[in-house]
């Protein structure tokens, strides 16, 4: 499939995946019970005349393994198929880096927070790709991610480049502008299903008060770490403890005192609440994780996150500057805690 056809295949169905997928089904371990076909949020699978599973559309199907996760007899197995290089936009030309002083400037913000906060993770700058620009310099996954693995991987170093057809989520993508959205997904019935919410009206309405980005306004995403990307982000998430995230909260009111109105709940966290809340509203906003971002990740039950607008950061470094010199090291050494007698 050449460039033009797969633009043509992605205006004409909105969660296309170049990866070509196939999902079998073991009938030993099967029992037919049909959840595999409820749960998966790309209709993709339908019941054969005796009650077993099958790929009716898989064209449809974005490798998100829900169908296998949710399957009580691990009776699924979904694989990728074909040239897992193979990259239908490898010869569009590609947006200019930011420059060296820019760069130097990222990884010099990157370095003193964390090393005032004694950050574990590497703070990941978060790139939504408009509809008309160029992609930026960066490889695809040879596999389809979710957007929380995508995250994951760059806060350990790498950077990554998804259009949608390399989004396992089709939530995610939806949310970033980058397609429509699956029925299931709209109505909130698959949150229901997964018994994340009590019934289709509490699901609908989480759903309607979330922000979403117009269809098609957004192309990809492109995550790195903040010292590494080449593109100016437009939020950078930081991934830590409660506390951590504290300080990191207190560096913006170090010098204005004022209090955050964060938006935070078990839902969407990454894609919602650690990058379209500080996006769109220039603030920024912490997040617990969600279902998806802990089943699917190495998130500990210890860490959260929060988005921080990258307009923020010169504030951030020096405000943590200057509570690593007295507050964060007296906090930490618990100095008001009374002697053990």
């Amino acid at each position: 499939m050449d460039k033009n056809e797969q633009k043509a295949l992605w205006d004409a169905q909105d969660i296309a995946s170049e990866t070509a997928y196939a999902v079998t089904n073991d009938p030993t371990r099967c029992v037919r019970c049909g959840l595999c076909v409820a749960f998966c949020p790309c209709d993709v699978l339908e019941l054969d005349e005796e009650g077993y599973p099958y790929a009716a559309h898989i064209d449809n199907c974005v490798g998100c393994t829900t169908c296998a996760g949710n399957c009580p007899q691990r009776a699924l197995l979904v694989e990728a198929q074909g040239d897992a290089t193979f990259d239908p936009l490898a010869d569009e030309p590609r947006a200019e880096p930011v420059s060296e002083e820019l760069r130097a400037q990222y990884a010099e913000w990157q370095r003193v927070i964390m090393e005032k906060l004694g950050l574990r993770w590497q703070p990941v700058a978060v790139s939504l790709i408009d509809k008309d620009e160029p992609l930026p310099a960066a490889p695809l996954p040879p596999e389809n991610l979710r957007f929380c693995q995508a995250m994951m991987a760059a806060r350990r170093g790498a950077s990554i480049l998804m259009p949608p057809y390399r989004h396992a989520c089709p939530d995610g993508t939806s949310i970033f502008g980058m397609t429509g959205v699956p029925e299931k997904l709209a109505t909130g019935e698959i949150y229901v299903l997964f018994h994340k919410l009590v019934n289709a009206e509490a699901a609908a309405r989480m759903v309607a008060e979330r922000p979403t980005l117009e269809p098609k306004s957004r192309r990809a995403t492109y995550v790195a770490p903040l010292d590494k990307t080449v593109r100016e982000p437009e939020v950078v998430v930081f991934t830590g403890t409660p506390e951590q995230m504290m300080w990191l909260c207190m560096s913006m009111s170090y010098y204005t005192g004022h209090r955050f109105d964060f938006h935070a709940s078990g839902y969407n966290s990454m894609c919602v609440e650690a990058v379209l809340y500080p996006m769109l509203e220039q603030q920024p906003n912490i997040t617990f994780g969600c279902y998806g971002c802990r089943a699917a990740t190495d998130l500990g039950e210890d860490m959260m996150f929060m988005g921080v607008p990258t307009s923020a950061l010169p504030t951030v470094v020096k405000g943590l500057t200057e509570l690593a010199k007295k507050s964060i090291p007296h906090s930490r050494m618990k100095i008001y805690v009374p002697p053990i007698m």
